[in-house]
């Protein structure tokens, strides 16, 4: 954990799982760092990891395979983690300083399906990425693509790269969405062995699928969305 608030070598540098050096993340980050100075070059990206890869809680692979940028790029999909570490990945491939940020939050935007597996609905180690921009770290969350947020009736984030990025409290309709409830901090590299401690300890039933969770995650909160 890194509490010095000034970027260093670290957050520039490919790992294991931020994979910035990989062929298709730095592809992908040269295809949609649009515009001419670092803000304009990470909110493009940012917009491109939260709309081309759909968020999907119920397929979480806690492998090093399964929670590298690489990986969730190829796949398409991934829940707030791997698109946590893709987003960071692009950004260093950028020249852009990023770390990563973690939280535990009350998630109403879930599903029973996930509930009756996780047997609660506080998520454990949600993650963002903090960007250093204009001399400062600024969090964004590119973790639900704008098709679900306009789906079950959200407010998109939205990332300006001068203000922080993250969940709303309520969504459209004014009913409760996300409540942070524990801030873990801020860490140079993907602490995976620390998520993997504390899910096999209060998400035995997660990981005990050997597939993630059965089912679509999308239709299975469509439906209960409209049962409300």
């Amino acid at each position: 954990m890194n509490a010095d608030p000034s970027p260093g070598p670290q957050h520039l540098a490919a790992t294991r799982c931020i994979d910035t050096d990989h062929p298709a993340v730095r592809a992908f980050a040269q295809a949609h760092a649009q515009g001419d100075s670092p803000r304009e070059q990470a909110v493009s990206l940012y917009l491109a990891v939260r709309d081309r890869l759909r968020y999907d809680p119920y397929r979480i692979d806690l492998s090093d395979t399964g929670m590298s940028a690489s990986t969730a790029l190829q796949q398409g999909y991934g829940w707030c983690v791997p698109k946590a570490v893709l987003y960071a990945a692009v950004c260093r491939a950028q020249g852009i300083p990023a770390r990563l940020g973690f939280a535990d939050v009350r998630n109403h935007l879930s599903t029973e399906r996930l509930r009756e597996t996780m047997k609660t609905d506080v998520f454990a180690w949600h993650g963002y990425t903090s960007v250093w921009l204009d001399g400062a770290w600024r969090k964004a969350t590119p973790a639900f693509n704008i098709e679900l947020c306009d789906k079950f009736g959200l407010l998109p984030l939205e990332f300006d790269g001068e203000h922080d990025s993250l969940y709303h409290p309520f969504d459209r309709a004014g009913q409760q969405h996300m409540e942070y409830v524990n801030e873990r901090g801020a860490f140079d590299d993907l602490p995976l062995a620390q998520l993997r401690s504390t899910f096999s300890e209060i998400y035995p039933g997660l990981l005990a699928q050997t597939a993630g969770v059965k089912g679509d995650f999308a239709e299975d909160a469509a439906r209960e969305t409209q049962q409300r």
